[in-house]
Formats: structure tokens, sequence, C-alpha cells
């Protein structure tokens, strides 16, 4: 059996050591003059390209003052540039500062709260909405998108998170100098114009996914209440008095600061000739100006000293969430909890799949993932919804058992083996698209400081021991370092 197991330890090494050096030697690094960091893989399966930017920024990089900035500013940058999203931005121009001012007045006014002059609010609002319509005149709706698509792009979309916003596309091969035209543009000229209309869709956004939703609801508390001082703790859509007293001008500020090619990093992934390719990236991208450097996060959030337990009551079925506090991506420990969570929550042989949905049948759906981002320290989390007639006791004790386990009871090699076969098929799973690579190329480079994360994760997981395991499972997990967030229905079982 020892023989076996080595043979198939052999294999694994050598089918990550293949894997890492064909990824090494076919992404191709080119850092322009202004620090936009390029990262290029040639693909010619097909012809097309998925081209990725992300900005360094996210909704932890904000002020107290501007929270749910970085989402709206996701919003804002679809509205298009001085050419693109207007009839006649001449014209426009002048109205849109004139909303700016109005909408200044109307917000001081509303910070007063029971001092503010009612009326003065609804002359304001009566300005504004006049204002709003006047603009409404020149703008040309989703031209990036009509643009894009007209030409075969596919895809079209962004995302923000605590730690970045992204923008992505995918288009027909030949169509990338489309891509580098308007995004060039964008990044120059960008016209936040509609701010408080869309300003409006954002709240309303946050009234239907958070505030009437119980389980995002419950998720959103539960970060909350884990991070009491660090900034992962604040919902990247903000709070609704957040995002009411956003502005344009905030809004512009930020996007100057720091949407600037040295926090960007751009990865372009498919049937592209790499020489090619960045002197017409360097074309359209290398006279842009650097913004500033991103300031790192130096708070750091305490050491929890003791249980955290949030109640929601709602008429919605019953949930659980559990968090233990865990050290950031790249640490050595990040690595053994990367291997906790395919044990014990990773596809049907995972071992709350087993336990818990299959054979005790006390949860209809379990997960383990890390939230809320990865850049500083952050949870190691487990969520679970019981089964009737099972409550959430019943899973809470389920749960806090297998880990239990874990500290007691080293894991069996041929299980570590089935880990590391399995992160070789996810990992090309993920990969095997144009988009999924550019994406985890620019995810990477952004959190973990490197790309090359994507080839050394699959040798530091091999490092991985039992003992590791159990050393990790001890530390972390403690009634000290743990929060518990739960759904109840008034008058129902815990």
């Amino acid at each position: 059996m020892k023989t076996i197991l080595a043979a198939v330890t052999l294999l694994a090494a050598f089918a990550t050591t293949i894997h890492a050096a064909t990824l090494e030697e076919k992404v191709v690094e080119h850092s322009m003059k202004n620090g936009m960091k390029l990262l290029l893989v040639e693909r010619h399966t097909s012809p097309t390209v998925a081209a990725w930017i992300r900005f360094k920024v996210g909704s932890v990089d904000e002020r107290s003052d501007e929270r749910g900035i970085a989402h709206m500013l996701e919003h804002m940058l679809f509205k298009g540039t001085t050419t693109l999203g207007t009839t006649d931005y001449a014209a426009e121009k002048p109205i849109l500062d004139k909303i700016e001012a109005v909408a200044q007045k109307l917000m001081n006014e509303k910070a007063r709260r029971e001092k503010a002059d009612p009326a003065k609010i609804a002359e304001l609002e009566k300005q504004l909405a006049v204002l709003e319509s006047d603009a409404s005149k020149y703008v040309v709706k989703d031209e990036f998108f009509e643009l894009y698509s007209k030409h075969g792009g596919t895809g079209y979309n962004a995302f923000t998170s605590r730690d970045g916003t992204t923008y992505l596309i995918n288009l027909p091969a030949n169509k990338l100098e489309l891509w580098a035209a308007i995004e060039s543009d964008r990044l120059q000229n960008a016209v936040l114009r509609e701010f408080y209309t869309e300003r409006s869709v954002v709240m309303e956004e946050r009234r239907r996914s958070y505030d009437a939703d119980p389980e995002n609801k419950l998720w959103e508390t539960f970060v909350a209440s884990s991070f009491l001082a660090h900034p992962y703790g604040q919902p990247t859509i903000g709070w609704m008095s957040d995002i009411e007293y956003l502005t344009r001008s905030k809004a512009e500020r930020f996007f100057r600061d720091y949407y600037a090619p040295n926090n960007a990093i751009v990865a372009i992934v498919g049937d592209i000739d790499t020489r090619k390719t960045i002197a017409m990236v360097e074309r359209y991208f290398g006279a842009i100006k650097p913004g500033k450097e991103i300031p790192p996060v130096t708070t750091i959030e305490p050491a929890q000293s003791g249980e955290r337990r949030i109640e929601l009551i709602a008429e919605a079925e019953p949930a659980l969430i559990m968090g233990f506090h865990k050290p950031a991506i790249g640490t050595p420990d990040d690595y053994v909890f990367d291997v906790i969570t395919m044990i014990l929550g990773t596809g049907r042989t995972s071992r709350f799949y087993k336990d818990l949905v299959i054979e005790k049948q006390i949860t209809s759906d379990i997960g383990v993932f890390d939230a809320p981002g990865t850049r500083y320290p952050n949870l190691f989390i487990v969520s679970a919804n019981p089964r009737a007639p099972h409550t959430i006791k019943e899973v809470e004790e389920a749960i806090l058992a297998e880990l239990d386990t874990l500290k007691t009871t080293p894991v069996a090699e041929r299980d570590l083996l089935r880990i590391l076969n399995k992160i070789e098929y996810e990992e090309a799973r993920r990969m095997g698209t144009n988009g999924g690579l550019a994406r985890n190329l620019t995810e990477y480079e952004a959190t973990a400081g490197s790309w090359r994360y994507m080839t050394e994760h699959r040798g530091k997981i091999a490092k991985v021991t039992p003992a590791d395991i159990m050393r990790v499972a001890t530390t972390y997990f403690t009634p000290l370092n743990r929060t518990v967030g739960l759904i109840t229905k008034k008058g129902g079982d815990k």
C-alpha cells in the first residue's frame, strides 16, 4: 500500500510541476512606465479574446464618509465619457454642474436632520428633478454595451468586492483594439452622468437585496459583528445612510485618485500576438498619468474575547452562519485552511456533506468558504440550513463536533492525496476558458501579490501535514474566536 501511495504522490508532484511550468512559460508580463501591469497569454484554440481590467481598490479602501463609493462607481462607469453616452457634452456639462450644486445644497440641508427646513428640501428636490430631466435629453443609454455587442462582444460586465473592482469583456480577437479604445477613453474621460438617479437605483438594490432579504440581512449583520474595527465589516454596497449621502464630487475624486494605471492589472487571454498586443496597449494607455498609490489598511481587528452570537427573527427558513477569524491569503496557515475547506466542505465526498446531509440528514445544504475578502485577515465560514424537523441547535452541534474531530484525529494520507487530485481538477476547470484564466491572473496578482500564487498553490498544499491541520484547528476553532449568526422564526425552535 505504501508503494502505491508513493507512486500516486510522485505522479501528483510531477503533474504539479508540468502544470506550473506550462503556465509560467505561457504568461507574459509587461510593466508600463505609468505602472499598469499587463498579463498576457496566447491561446489560439479559437479566434476570441478575454480582456479583464482589475483595479486594486475596493470597499475596504473607502473612508468612513464615502462607504459604498466603489460599488457606486461600478455603476457609474457604464454611463459613458465626454464622447460616448452623450449627444452633446458641451451642452450637457453646464447642466451636470448645476445638478451637482443643487444636490450638494439638498444633502447639506437633509444632514441637519430634525433641524432641516422641509420647504427648502422640497424646493431643492423640485429643482434637482427639473435639472435631471433637462440633462437626460442628451443621454445615449448603454452606448458602451451597444458598441461591444455590435462588434461581437459578450459577457460585458463588472463587479466590486471588498478587495477590488473588475471590468470584463469577451470579444472576437480582431476587435481587441476596440476594447483598448473604449477602456482607455473611459479611464481618461469618464463622465458620471445620471449620478443621482443611479444612486436611487442603488438604494433600491439595497432595499430589495439586503433589507428585505432575511438571509442577506443576516449575512450583512454577521460580517459587521465579526469586524468591529477593520473595514471588512462594512458592506460593499454601503449602509443606506451612506448611499444617501454619496455625491458625484466624492465619486469623481475617488475615481481620479485610484482608478489609474498604477493601480490597474490587465489580463488579455486568447488569440493574440503578444508583441503586437503590448504595442497596442502602450499606444492607447501609455500616456495616461498614474494616480495615487492605494494606502494599505493599517487597522488590525482586535482579537475576540468571547463568542459573539447574532439572532435575526424573521418569517424565513432557519439558517446558520458560523465564522472563525483566520489569516490572509498566502500566509502559511491560510494554505492549511484551504485543505480544511476541501476536507469539510468541497463536494459530495466531503465530511460535512456525507455526515450532515447524507447520513444524519439534518441539513439540506452546507457550505464552507472564506469571506468577506482575502487581502487582509478574514473569516473561515460554515453556513447551513436545517432540514425539518431538525433544529439549528442540532446542526450547530454537529458542525462543532466535526471541527473538534480535526483537533484530535489526524487526517488520513489518502484524504490528503484526494485533495491534491481535486485541486488539480478544479484549477484546470477554472482555467479552461479565456475568461477563467484572465480572472485568476488579475485576482491573484491583486490579492496575493503575484499571479504565480496559482502555480505555487498546489505545491504549498502538498506540504500540509495532518499535524498542521490539528494545530490550526486547535488554534482557531475556539469559542473565543467564534461568531455565530442564525435566523429563527418568532416562537420557533432554535
